[in-house]
C-alpha cells in the first residue's frame, strides 16, 4: 500500500506519517535520520547484556577483517587455555614431551593442544594419564563444535544475498527539460546483475507551522522502476509546479533542516531474492547549478559500451539554457 500520492504531504492523521521513527524522534531529532550507509541515529538503550546479545547476527554483520579477527582471537585463546590445562596435569602425563624446562614445557603444552583441537595428531606426543585424556576427550568436542559453527558461520557470510549500491556522494540540482531537477546517481558495485530495481525517495523536513513537527513527503520520480540494471541509473524529480521543492532555496531546506531519504530495493540474481538498501541526503549534500559528469567511455572496436564507474560522483557546472 502506498504511503500518499507522491508529492503530497503524508497527513498527520495518518498513522504511518513518521516511517515508523516514532513521533518523538521524527520532532526532537536534530541530527539525520538515515546515515549514508543506510544506519539509523537511533539507540536502544534499557536491555541486559544478555538480553541484547546477538553473537550469530553480530557475526554475520560485522565486517571481514573483524570477523577473521574474531576467529584468530578464539583459536589462539583456545589453545592457550588448553595449553595451561595441560601444563598443570603435570609431567608423565603426555608422552613425547621432552623438555625440562618450564617454558619449553608450556610451548609443547600448547602445541600439543594445537593438533589436538585440529585433529591434526602426527604421533610424536600423545597422552598417557587420566586427566590429560580426559582434556583431550573436551578439547576434541571443542574443536569440532568450534569448526562447525565457523564454517557455517562463514557459509552464512559467503550465501546471504545483500546489495551493494554506490550512491553518488551528492545529489544535483540540475537543469531539466526548462525546468529544474532534482538527481543523484547510483550503480551496482558488483559484478552480478539486479533486475525490477525500484526506487523511493521521500523529502523529511519540519513543517513550516514552527510546531516542531515533521512531514514526510514522497517526492514523484521521472521513473520509478529499471527492469535492468547494468550500468548507472540517474534518479529524477523533477521540480515543477506541484512538487513540494518548487520555488524552495538552499537556504529554506536548511532552515528546515530538510534530509532526502532514498529506499532501493531490486531482484538479486545470483540468488533469485529481493535486496534492499537505503541512503539519504542533507541539505549540504546538494550541489545547486550542476549536472553530472558523462560516465560513458568511448565505444571499443567491437562495439561494446562501457561506463567508468570511478566518475559515477563527478559533476560538473550547468551551462544555461539557449537563448531563444
Amino acid at each position: 500500500m502506498a504511503l500518499s500520492e507522491p508529492g503530497a504531504p503524508i497527513s498527520a492523521d495518518d498513522p504511518n506519517r513518521d516511517l515508523g521513527f516514532g513521533a518523538v524522534v521524527a520532532r526532537e531529532s536534530r541530527k539525520r535520520l538515515l546515515n549514508r550507509d543506510g544506519s539509523f541515529n537511533v539507540v536502544r538503550e534499557g536491555l541486559s547484556f544478555f538480553q541484547s546479545l546477538s553473537p550469530y547476527h553480530y557475526l554475520l554483520t560485522t565486517s571481514w577483517p573483524r570477523f577473521l579477527g574474531l576467529i584468530v582471537v578464539f583459536y589462539m585463546v583456545t589453545n592457550i587455555v588448553f595449553g595451561l590445562a595441560f601444563f598443570a596435569c603435570g609431567p608423565g602425563q603426555i608422552a613425547g614431551a621432552n623438555t625440562t624446562n618450564l617454558h619449553s614445557q608450556f610451548l609443547e603444552d600448547f602445541f600439543f593442544s594445537v593438533q589436538t583441537f585440529a585433529t591434526i595428531g602426527y604421533g610424536g606426543m600423545h597422552p598417557v594419564g587420566l586427566a590429560a585424556n580426559v582434556l583431550v576427550t573436551l578439547e576434541s568436542l571443542v574443536g569440532l563444535l568450534g569448526f562447525a559453527l565457523a564454517t557455517g558461520i562463514l557459509f552464512a557470510r559467503f550465501s546471504q544475498p545483500t546489495a551493494k549500491i554506490l550512491f553518488s556522494k551528492n545529489a544535483i540540482i540540475a537543469p531539466y527539460r526548462g525546468i529544474t531537477a532534482f538527481e543523484f546517481r547510483i550503480a551496482n558495485a558488483r559484478a552480478n546483475e539486479m533486475i525490477q530495481v525500484e526506487a523511493q525517495v521521500l523529502l523529511s523536513r519540519f513543517k513550516e507551522d514552527g510546531g516542531g513537527n515533521r512531514e514526510f513527503v514522497p517526492l514523484k520520480l521521472e521513473r520509478e522502476k529499471v527492469v535492468f540494471f547494468p550500468l548507472a541509473w540517474t534518479i529524477v524529480h523533477a521540480i515543477d509546479e506541484a512538487s513540494p521543492l518548487w520555488g524552495a532555496t538552499y537556504e529554506d531546506l536548511k532552515d528546515r533542516d530538510a534530509e532526502f531519504l532514498v529506499l532501493l530495493s531490486g531482484i538479486d540474481e545470483t540468488f533469485s531474492q529481493t535486496v534492499h538498501t537505503r541512503s539519504s541526503y542533507k541539505t549540504n549534500e546538494i550541489v545547486w547549478g550542476a549536472r553530472f559528469a558523462n560516465l560513458f567511455n568511448p565505444p571499443k572496436p567491437d562495439g561494446t559500451l562501457s561506463i567508468d564507474v570511478g566518475r559515477l560522483h563527478y559533476v560538473e557546472k550547468a551551462l544555461p539554457p539557449p537563448a531563444e
